[in-house]
């Protein structure tokens, strides 16, 4: 009964990436789940951060055919003078207009799927992951801020013995954490930044909780990952470099720290101009190779062996 039950489980899923490589070991399925707590300035998928299902709109890819007005059960599509405008107060997220737009002009950020359907998906790869020691990875958003449905597909790919890897922010309730440890061979697990009053003007959460449950997980036995998104003029300086290695090096089950500037070639000022958000950091030039080289440096003083990249 229980597995019956666990396979109609159902979660919030915007993006389901094959062929992933930078998220685990080997090849992977990468399954991204929607909704965050944190509101990281230089986040790469801002489209992530809200919990439900949202329509999202290119007006750049718009032929104006107004399939997604006569699609539209609510009504809340229509034209006028200024282009395509959709009625927020009206729109119900149904994602019949992404359905019919035939320019990809209109696209749904989220869909309800189950335990089950998600499995089918992931078995249609399992011959890559036995090829290349790959797995599935559940990753976000926050996928932890979805716990039933988390915690049941990794028991899923668990009970298959199929590799699980859960990138996950730390920002949780303790309990789902340790829950998800039982079926969870890695934890990718961010470390942003050290200094509590930085963290909660940066990403918009205290910090306490999330070295607290890498902590935890490590005094576990839990394979951990951490990586470090490396924000020039935000978390960059030795201060923070210096703090995160101190902190990093006095756990169990560190294997690596792979440094990477999230909005590296523009990706996520990108995709906060695409969606018609707020981006705070415009203009924000990648960091230069000498500094990464100087804080994996840093790093590498603590005894952790570290990566450039990834």
């Amino acid at each position: 009964m229980r597995q019956d039950t666990e396979d109609g489980q159902q979660g919030i899923v915007f993006d389901f990436k094959r062929y992933a490589l930078h998220d685990g070991p080997g090849i992977r399925v990468s399954v991204h789940l929607k909704g965050c707590p944190l509101s990281c300035l230089w986040c790469h998928n801002p489209e992530s951060q809200a919990f439900e299902p949202r329509p999202l709109f290119r007006q750049d890819r718009c032929i104006g055919c107004l399939a997604c007005a006569s699609a539209c059960p609510e009504g809340a599509v229509s034209a006028s003078s200024g282009g395509i405008l959709t009625d927020a107060a009206l729109c119900v997220a149904a994602g019949r207009c992404a359905d019919v737009c035939p320019s990809g002009a209109r696209e749904m950020c989220g869909k309800r799927v189950s335990v089950g359907e998600t499995a089918r998906q992931v078995l249609k790869e399992r011959v890559f992951f036995e090829q290349s020691g790959g797995g599935v990875t559940l990753t976000g958003g926050e996928p932890l801020c979805q716990p039933e449905f988390t915690l049941a597909l990794l028991r899923w790919c668990k009970s298959r013995e199929i590799h699980t890897a859960l990138d996950t922010s730390g920002f949780a309730d303790p309990s789902v954490v340790m829950e998800a440890a039982r079926s969870t061979d890695l934890f990718l697990c961010d470390v942003k930044i050290m200094d509590a009053d930085k963290h909660r003007e940066f990403t918009g959460v205290d910090n306490d909780i999330i070295l607290s449950n890498i902590s935890m997980l490590s005094g576990s036995g839990a394979a951990i990952w951490a990586r470090m998104p490396f924000i020039p003029g935000l978390n960059s300086d030795a201060k923070n470099i210096r703090s995160a290695g101190k902190f990093l090096s006095g756990l169990n089950s560190v294997l690596q720290i792979n440094l990477f500037l999230l909005p590296y070639h523009g990706a996520a000022e990108d995709k906060h101009d695409r969606w018609k958000m707020k981006f705070d950091l415009c203009g924000l030039a990648p960091p230069t190779e000498n500094s990464l080289r100087n804080a994996a440096a840093t790093l590498e003083s603590f005894g952790l062996r570290v990566s450039i990249g990834g």
